[in-house]
């Protein structure tokens, strides 16, 4: 596939990606939560308490992007400052950066490297971020594989009392209602690790949307004892698209040596939301 085909697809991605879903992250004040129920209040305390203490997980990746018949693999760089940014860096060929993600707390940075296009705009200025309640929390807390609800950088005591969790099966069930949104998570109850997160928006006119982010290859990082997901699966499906998205992490590391903002050159030409959106309906 040609990379500007690739870049179509994976740019494709984003946007139901922050149409599908609408939330933020969570961090507990403290790894000790009141819930009336026992049971719920153990299965929430043991997902705390694998909550990453690192500042910086930086890692090379393998990321590959699947729209129908059409799919690509290629290689990267992820970067991520707890609570400041996310960066993914898609390589082609193995060594030309192909396209940046970016995101910070105040806004999204889409950069195509091979045609010289970039978007630059903050969450609440996009209407489909807006109306979802999407912002940098929901997709920290996603990378970072950790319970989150809609318009919250921090989750207090009164918070997690919002959380039902559902023991009956073998992994148990947390879940949220917001609104139009439905929230939940799979965990293994014995060491509290997610193991899926899924949020569905519903619109009656339009159709569900759906995001489905499942996390597999658990493994200690470097300094901690504290597991993090090597294996990243993400299903988008919204009603006449489906796009599928594999991030395999390799070698997983601290790096602080890294600028965490990226300053776009006057050479690339600035494009809208509605050009991006016009380019991704028309495949």
């Amino acid at each position: 596939m040609k990379t500007s085909n690739f870049l179509k697809i994976a740019f494709l991605a984003l946007p139901l990606l922050m149409a599908s879903c609408g939330s933020k992250k969570k961090v507990v004040e403290e790894n000790k939560v009141v819930v009336t129920n026992a049971t719920d209040s153990e299965v929430l305390n043991k997902v705390n308490q694998n909550i990453q203490t690192a500042k910086f997980i930086t890692s090379k990746v393998r990321f590959s992007v699947e729209v129908g018949a059409q799919n690509i693999t290629l290689t990267g760089n992820l970067r991520m400052m707890r609570n400041d940014v996310i960066r993914l860096q898609l390589m082609a060929f193995g060594f030309v950066e192909a396209a940046r993600l970016e995101f910070t707390k105040d806004y999204v940075l889409i950069m195509d490297r091979i045609n010289k296009q970039y978007l630059k705009a903050p969450y609440k200025s996009v209407d489909f971020l807006r109306n979802s309640g999407i912002n940098f929390y929901t997709l920290q807390a996603l990378f970072w594989s950790e319970l989150f609800q809609p318009n919250r950088s921090l989750l207090t005591g009164d918070d997690m009392k919002k959380f039902v969790v559902n023991t009956d099966s073998e992994d148990a069930v947390v879940s949220l209602e917001d609104n139009k949104i439905d929230y939940s998570w799979l965990v293994e109850p014995e060491s509290g690790l997610i193991k899926m997160a899924n949020i569905i928006y519903k619109d009656r006119l339009n159709g569900n949307s759906q995001l489905n982010w499942d996390y597999t290859s658990f493994e200690k990082l470097e300094s901690s004892d504290k597991k993090f997901p090597n294996e990243m699966n993400v299903t988008l499906t919204a009603p006449k698209k489906e796009v599928k998205l594999g991030i395999k992490l390799n070698y997983i590391r601290h790096e602080t040596d890294w600028e965490t903002r990226t300053e776009v050159s006057n050479k690339y030409r600035e494009v809208t939301v509605d050009e991006i959106l016009q380019r991704f309906m028309a495949l």
